[in-house]
C-alpha cells in the first residue's frame, strides 16, 4: 500500500514543504508540496534526493550502545539501560562538581519540540545553561544584531518580498546554491522585470555574483567598510530619510560622526574594489523604490559578525529600506530549524521565547511556568566557550545531539582533544558514520526526517509541520522522547532540586510532540513572538503560518515594524555607530593567503545525509582548493596538485584547482569533507576560533594561511561496486594513513583515491581486505615490490567489479571507466594493467563533472550545445538539464555567457 505525507525538508531554512511517498514501511519517493507557500512544489537537488538517503539502514544508529570502559568498544545495550546510564552519570557529575559541570551541544536540525525539551532539561531541571547548539556557527550574529537595532529577533522581512524588491542586495551568500529555491524565485522576478537590479557582495564570483548587475568582490572581512563607506555616501547626498530617522530611531547623531571620515574612497581602498562601483552601490540602494538585502554566513561567521549585520541594518534603516513591501534586512538561516530553535531559547545566552538569561524578571517568569524554584543567572557557555572548557576540565560531561562538532567547529584538532580529555560523551544521532560517534561513550539512536512529527520555523517565520512518514528504523526513537525519558530519571536522583519545587505537575509530563508545543506556546503569550493563537489543528487545516500568531488571529503577521515601532522599551530602532575592525586571523609574509570556506550546490553541512547519494558527487566529486591561477604559476603549481594548507593552528592537504572565481591572494575550500570522506577532519582544521565579542560567532570565514607544494609519490586509485555504504564504512577508518585520501559515492559504486610519500606498511593488504579484493580465480594480481607497484582487479560474471592500483595509476582512468559501465569484459584479462600513457594526473580518474545532477548532463555535451549557439532555453529542450530542480540553471547562464565558438571544420583556412 502506498501512503503519501505532507511534510517539511529537512535541509536549509528555506523551510520546503515536501510529499513523501512511502510503500511497505519504506519511504519511496519525495517530491516538492504545491500547496506550501515557502516553495510552491519547488525543491533543489538536494531535496529531490531526499527520498534516496533514507532507502539504506546501512550506516543508521539502530540499537542504544555503551562502553564500560573508556578505551572498550561499545557493545549494544536496551533503552532502559542507555537510558539509566546516561540519567546516572549526570547526577553524579552534578552532585561531585555543580550544574555547571554538564552541558548539552544541540542541533538547528531538531525540531522544535526537541529543541524544548532539551532547553528545559538543562535550564530547568539541571540548573545550568550550558545548553547551545551549532546555530550558533551560523546564525548567531545575525541574532544579536536584530535584538540591538531592533529590540527582538526575528527578520522583520518575509518571502514575498522577494517579489516585490526593485534592488536585492546580496551580502555574503551564493544563494543560487545555498537557498537555491528563494533563488528560482529572484530568478523569475528579475526575468519579468529586468529593470530589477542585483548587487552581489562576495569575494568570489559565484553563480550569484556571475548574474548581478553590480559584483564588488570585496576581500574577505571588510564588509563593515564598504557598509560605512555606502552610509557616508546616503548621508552626504541627502539619500536619508531624515523624517523616518527623526520619528522612528535613535543614535543616528553619533553613527553619521563616526563615518564623516570615512569616505567612499577610504573604504574603497579598504575592500580592495573601485570606488565608483561602492558609490553606485548607495546610490541604487538608497534611492530604490524597495531595497532588500539578504545575507548568510559571509556576514555572520566573522570576528566582527554582530557589527556587519548592524553596519548593514544601518543603511536599511537610514534610507528607510524597511517595514514596506520588498525592503528590509533578510537573515536567511542556514538550518531548517535555526529559528526554531530560537523561539525556544536553545542557546546558553538566552531562554524561552526570546528572554535573556540576564533579566530577573525573565527568569522569574520561565520559572513559574515551569514551575520550579529558580532559574540560574549565570550565562552559559557558547559553543566554542563550551568545548574549550571540556578540553580544560572545567566541564566534565557533554550530551551531543544530532551535531559534528569534531567536523565542523573551528580549529577541530582542539575539539577532539577536548572529547579525547571529557569524562563522560553521550551522542544522539541517527547516522553512525561521523567524526563525533567514534567519542561517545553512550550512543542513542535517534529517529531522522521522515520518521518523526513536530515543527519547524523557516527563514520567514513560517512555523510548518514536520510529519512521519514511517517507523523509526531498528530501536531508534524521537529526540524528544530521548530528552524526556533521561529528564524523568534524572529528576528523580536529583533530589534537591526536586524537594524544591512547588509544582504539582510533573516537569517531564509530556506523552507528545504536541503536549511540547502546546508548552511551548503558552511561554510566547505576550512576547515579540507570541503564537498563543496558533496550535497543531491549526496548522494541520490552516497549513503553514508565520509569527506572531495571536490568539484570535485569522492568520500570522507577513512584515514587522510596518508602523515604524520596534521592539525596544521605547519604540525606536537604534543605530549603532562601527568601526571598521580587520580579521583576528592577520595575513603577513608567513600567511599571505586569504582562506574562506563555504557551501556547495549539491552536499549538506558534514554529508552524513548526502553523502549516502551517489548523484550528489557528480558535481564536485572530491574536495579541492580554489586558487587564482596567476597565483598558482608564481608558485610553480598546477591543476591537479597536491598542495599543503598551512595556518597557525594546522594543516591539510587537498588538490588545487586553478580558477578565476577567486581574486588574487584569496582562496576558497569546501566546507563539506570530513574525516568520512577524506584523510582529515576538513577545512576547520585550519579555521580561526576567534569569536565575535557580542554574539560568540566564530570566524568560519577568514583564516589566514600559506600553500606548499607537497611531494607525495606514491599513489593510489581504488573503486569497488557492492553496497557503497558499508564500503564507506569499511575503507574510512585506513584513510588517515594516507597523507591525502578521499572518497566518493557513485550509486552502488566506491571510489577511492589517495597520495602519500610511500606505501604505508601493511595498509594495502586491510585495503584489500576491506574491499573485498581477496585472492581468488576472478582476481587478477601484480606486483613488483622493487618498483613499489601493487596491482589488483576483480571480475565477476566477466564483469570488472573493482580494481586497486598502487604506485602506478596510469590505467586508473580507464579502468574506471570500465567498472562504471558495467559491461562484459572484451579481450584478455591482462589488458586492465597495459600501461595507458597520457593518462589522469594527481589523484587518479575523476568523472566528467557533472552539471545537472537530475539529469546527469555533463559539461562536455553542455559545451558541445553552446558552441553551436544554443541558450539555455535550448539547452533546457535539447538536453532537458534544468528543467526539473532547476539548480544547475545559473551554473548554465555562466557558461552560455562564456561560449566558446564553434571549431571550424579541420583543412577550412579563414
Amino acid at each position: 500500500m502506498t501512503t503519501e505525507t505532507r511534510s517539511t525538508c529537512c535541509y536549509c531554512g528555506v523551510g520546503c514543504g515536501v510529499l513523501i511517498e512511502a510503500e511497505g514501511g519504506r519511504i519511496a519517493g519525495v517530491r516538492g508540496d504545491p500547496e506550501h507557500p515557502a516553495n510552491y512544489g519547488k525543491l533543489c537537488s538536494k531535496g529531490m534526493a531526499l527520498a534516496d538517503t533514507a532507502r539504506s539502514t546501512t550506516g543508521r544508529a539502530l540499537q542504544p550502545e555503551m562502553r564500560t570502559k573508556r578505551d572498550a568498544a561499545r557493545e549494544t545495550v536496551d533503552w532502559p539501560t542507555a537510558l539509566d546510564a546516561v540519567a546516572q552519570r549526570f547526577a553524579q557529575t552534578i552532585a561531585a562538581h555543580g550544574p555547571d559541570s554538564v552541558a548539552l551541544y544541540v542541533s538547528g536540525q531538531l525540531l522544535t519540540e526537541d529543541y524544548y525539551a532539551f532547553n528545559k532539561l538543562a535550564k530547568g531541571l539541571i540548573g545550568t545553561n550550558n545548553i547551545d547548539t551549532n546555530s550558533r556557527l551560523c546564525m548567531s550574529s545575525a541574532v544579536t544584531a536584530y535584538k540591538m537595532a531592533f529590540g527582538a529577533d526575528g527578520p522583520p522581512t518575509c518571502y514575498d518580498d522577494l517579489e516585490r524588491a526593485r534592488t536585492v542586495l546580496f551580502a555574503g551568500s551564493n544563494a543560487a546554491w545555498a537557498h537555491p529555491v528563494l533563488f528560482r524565485r529572484l530568478e523569475a522576478a528579475k526575468a519579468a522585470d529586468p529593470s530589477i537590479r542585483w548587487i552581489v557582495v562576495d569575494p568570489r564570483r559565484t553563480d550569484t555574483a556571475a548574474m548581478a548587475d553590480l559584483h564588488l568582490a570585496i576581500a574577505p572581512g571588510t564588509d563593515v567598510a564598504l557598509f560605512n563607506g555606502m552610509l557616508h555616501h546616503l548621508i552626504w547626498e541627502g539619500l536619508v530619510d531624515r523624517e523616518y530617522i527623526e520619528a522612528h530611531t535613535e543614535g543616528f547623531a553619533a553613527l553619521k560622526a563616526a563615518v564623516r571620515t570615512f569616505t567612499p574612497a577610504i573604504a574603497a581602498q579598504i575592500c580592495g574594489i573601485d570606488e565608483a562601483d561602492l558609490i553606485l552601490a548607495a546610490q541604487w540602494f538608497g534611492a530604490s523604490e524597495a531595497a532588500l538585502s539578504l545575507y548568510c554566513m559571509g556576514l555572520n561567521q566573522s570576528s566582527q559578525g554582530t557589527g556587519k549585520n548592524l553596519a548593514l541594518i544601518n543603511l536599511h534603516l537610514a534610507a528607510r529600506q524597511i517595514g514596506r513591501p520588498g525592503a528590509g534586512p533578510f537573515s536567511l538561516t542556514g538550518q531548517p530549524n535555526a529559528m526554531g530553535g530560537r523561539e525556544v531559547g536553545g542557546m546558553a545566552t538566552m531562554l524561552a521565547a526570546h528572554r535573556d538569561i540576564g533579566n530577573a524578571a525573565h527568569r522569574e517568569e520561565v520559572a513559574r511556568l515551569w514551575g520550579v524554584a529558580s532559574l540560574s543567572a549565570r550565562p552559559g557557555l557558547p559553543a566554542v566557550q563550551m568545548f574549550d572548557a571540556l578540553r580544560a576540565g572545567t566541564i566534565k560531561a557533554v550530551w551531543i545531539v544530532c551535531t559534528n562538532p569534531a567536523h565542523s567547529m573551528p580549529d577541530n584538532a582542539h575539539v577532539r582533544e577536548a572529547l579525547e580529555q571529557a569524562e563522560f560523551v553521550v551522542v544522539q544521532e541517527a547516522f553512525t558514520q561521523t567524526d563525533t560517534v567514534p567519542y561517545a561513550d553512550v550512543l542513542l539512536p535517534a529517529a531522522s526526517w521522515g520518521e518523526k512529527s513536530g515543527t519547524v520555523t523557516n527563514s520567514e517565520r513560517r512555523i510548518s509541520r514536520v510529519r512521519a512518514a514511517v517507523a523509526p528504523p531498528g530501536e531508534a526513537k524521537p529526540d524528544w522522547w530521548i530528552a524526556v525519558e533521561v529528564a524523568r530519571r534524572l529528576e528523580k536522583l536529583l533530589e534537591t532540586k526536586a524537594a524544591e519545587s512547588n509544582r504539582s505537575s510533573p516537569l517531564f509530563g509530556f506523552d507528545s510532540p504536541e503536549a511540547i508545543f502546546d508548552e511551548h506556546r503558552l511561554l510566547t503569550e505576550g512576547r515579540d513572538l507570541d503564537i498563543g493563537g496558533l496550535d497543531y489543528a491549526t496548522l494541520d487545516t490552516r497549513g503553514p503560518q508565520q509569527w506572531p500568531f495571536r490568539a484570535g488571529s485569522v492568520h500570522g503577521e507577513a512584515r514587522r515594524y510596518t508602523d515604524g515601532r520596534f521592539a525596544t522599551a521605547n519604540g525606536r530602532a537604534r543605530f549603532h555607530a562601527l568601526e571598521y575592525q580587520p580579521p583576528a586571523d592577520t595575513v603577513n609574509a608567513r600567511f599571505p593567503f586569504r582562506l574562506t570556506s563555504g557551501r556547495l550546490r549539491d552536499q549538506w553541512h558534514g554529508m552524513s545525509r548526502t553523502g549516502r547519494v551517489g548523484r550528489l558527487f557528480t558535481h564536485a566529486p572530491e574536495p579541492a582548493l580554489d586558487m587564482h591561477p596567476g597565483d598558482a604559476a608564481r608558485r610553480g603549481l598546477r591543476e591537479g596538485d597536491l598542495v599543503r594548507v598551512v595556518s597557525r593552528r594546522g594543516e591539510l592537504v587537498l588538490p588545487l584547482r586553478a580558477s578565476d572565481e577567486v581574486p588574487s591572494g584569496t582562496l576558497f575550500a569546501p566546507m563539506h569533507w570530513n574525516a568520512q570522506f577524506m584523510s582529515s577532519g576538513g577545512i576547520n582544521e585550519v579555521t580561526d576560533p576567534a569569536v565575535d565579542p557580542h554574539s560568540s560567532q566564530p570566524e568560519l570565514k577568514h583564516a589566514a594561511v600559506r600553500v606548499e607544494a607537497v611531494s607525495l609519490p606514491w599513489r593510489l586509485s581504488a573503486a569497488r561496486r557492492g553496497d557503497a555504504l558499508a564500503l564507506q564504512a569499511a575503507v574510512q577508518p585506513l584513510m588517515g594513513a594516507c597523507r591525502y585520501a578521499s572518497l566518493a559515492i557513485e550509486d552502488d559504486l566506491l571510489v577511492l583515491r589517495a597520495a602519500h610519500a610511500a606505501a604505508p606498511a601493511g595498509w594495502l593488504e586491510q585495503l584489500y581486505a576491506a574491499l573485498d579484493l581477496l585472492p581468488g580465480d576472478d582476481t587478477l594480481e601484480y606486483r613488483d615490490a622493487r618498483r613499489g607497484l601493487d596491482k589488483r582487479a576483480f571480475w565477476r560474471d566477466n564483469v570488472i567489479q573493482g580494481f586497486v592500483l598502487a604506485g602506478d595509476i596510469a590505467q586508473a582512468d580507464s579502468l574506471l571507466a570500465a567498472v562504471r559501465a558495467a559491461q562484459p569484459w572484451q579481450g584478455t584479462r591482462l589488458a586492465a594493467f597495459a600501461a595507458r600513457r597520457g593518462a589522469g594526473a594527481a589523484a587518479g580518474a575523476p568523472r566528467e563533472r557533472i552539471v545537472c545532477s537530475c539529469k546527469q548532463v555533463g559539461a562536455t555535451k553542455i559545451q558541445e550545445a553552446i558552441a553551436q549557439g544554443a541558450s539555455v532555453a535550448d539547452l533546457k529542450a535539447s538536453l532537458g538539464c534544468g528543467t526539473v530542480c532547476g539548480s544547475c540553471v545559473p551554473e548554465l547562464r555562466r557558461m552560455c555567457e562564456t561560449r566558446q565558438p564553434a571549431r571550424e571544420p579541420a583543412g577550412v583556412a579563414g
